[in-house]
C-alpha cells in the first residue's frame, strides 16, 4: 500500500464514521474506494475522505441520501479538469447555492431547538435547586 492510500479503518478513524456506515455509503453509490489492495481491501485517498466528510456534515442537517448524491454530483462536475460550459456551470452553481441556503435554514432551525432545550434544562435545574432547599 502506498502513502497516498488508506485502508477503511484509518478512514473511519479520520471521519469518525463507522466501518458499517462507510460500507453503506459505498453500497448506495455515494462514495467508492479509489482502489483495492492485492488482497481486495478497500483503499481510499484524501479526496475520498473529503467526500465522506461532506456526507457526514450533511447527515445531521437532515439531508437525504438522494440530496447528498445530487450535491456531490454537482460538485464533482464543477471540480472536473474539463471545462464546464457556461450555462451548465451556472446551473450547477445554482444547485450548490440552493444546498447552501437549505443548510443555513436548517442550522437556524437547530439553533432554535438548541435554545429551547437549554431553556428546558435550565428550568429543571432551577426546579431542583428550589426543591433541594437549605
Amino acid at each position: 500500500m502506498d502513502s497516498e492510500h488508506m485502508q477503511i479503518g484509518e478512514v473511519a478513524e479520520r471521519t469518525e464514521l463507522s466501518l458499517r456506515t462507510i460500507r453503506h455509503y459505498e453500497e448506495t453509490g455515494l462514495v467508492a474506494p479509489s482502489a483495492r489492495s492485492q488482497g481486495g481491501f478497500r483503499l481510499y485517498t484524501e479526496a475520498d475522505v473529503a467526500r465522506l466528510m461532506v456526507i457526514r456534515r450533511m447527515k445531521p442537517l437532515g439531508f437525504t441520501l438522494e440530496e447528498m448524491r445530487d450535491l456531490l454530483e454537482a460538485t464533482d462536475r464543477l471540480d472536473t479538469a474539463d471545462p464546464v460550459p457556461g450555462h451548465e456551470r451556472d446551473a450547477l452553481l445554482e444547485r450548490v447555492e440552493a444546498y447552501e441556503r437549505s443548510a443555513a435554514r436548517k442550522i437556524q432551525e437547530l439553533r432554535v431547538q438548541l435554545a429551547r432545550a437549554e431553556d428546558f434544562a435550565a428550568t429543571l435545574r432551577a426546579r431542583l435547586e428550589r426543591s433541594a432547599g437549605p
